[in-house]
């Protein structure tokens, strides 16, 4: 079977280190077992972020929105607010997986090497210096942390 004569050789996918991020989180509120799977709110007590284009504070308010799967796989649907080091409001949202290996308690395992641990953040602002976020698709790793959990994230160019 030959390639589709459409396809275009257009470069690997670049990124660019974006910032550093520690979301502190509030005790879990589980919603119980759903159609779906068991739904927790991890909800966000602060944190922040560090980067060499922007850095700032993860406001109280936001959180995720998980869904655990059946195999134990964990749906990530997050929205936080940043509050950057001049004044501007930006908003996260981010979905992704964190796949780990059966354990009672995912966010016990300190070890990145053992799970899987990927999101994919997007952002809002109003903020001029900050509008070219608007058109940024980001990717990032995530991994627990003592009270919370932190995330290396990197803009795709």
């Amino acid at each position: 079977m030959t390639a589709d004569p459409r396809v275009k050789d257009i470069g690997d996918i670049r990124t660019a280190h974006l910032f550093d991020m520690v979301v502190d989180l509030d005790p879990p509120l589980p919603f119980g077992s759903g159609p779906f799977g068991r739904r927790v709110l991890f909800g966000a007590a602060g944190g922040t972020f560090h980067g060499p284009r922007l850095h700032g504070d993860v406001l109280p308010g936001g959180g995720d929105w998980a869904l655990i799967g059946p195999d134990g796989t964990i749906y990530l649907d997050i929205r936080l607010t940043l509050r950057t080091h001049d004044g501007a409001l930006l908003y996260m949202t981010y979905g992704g997986r964190w796949v780990s290996p059966p354990a009672p308690d995912a966010m016990a395992d300190p070890d990145p090497t053992r799970y899987y641990f990927r999101t994919t953040p997007l952002f809002e602002t109003g903020a001029e210096p900050y509008a070219w976020l608007n058109g940024t698709v980001c990717v990032g790793s995530g991994y627990p942390v003592e009270g919370g959990l932190a995330y290396k994230v990197s803009q795709i160019l």
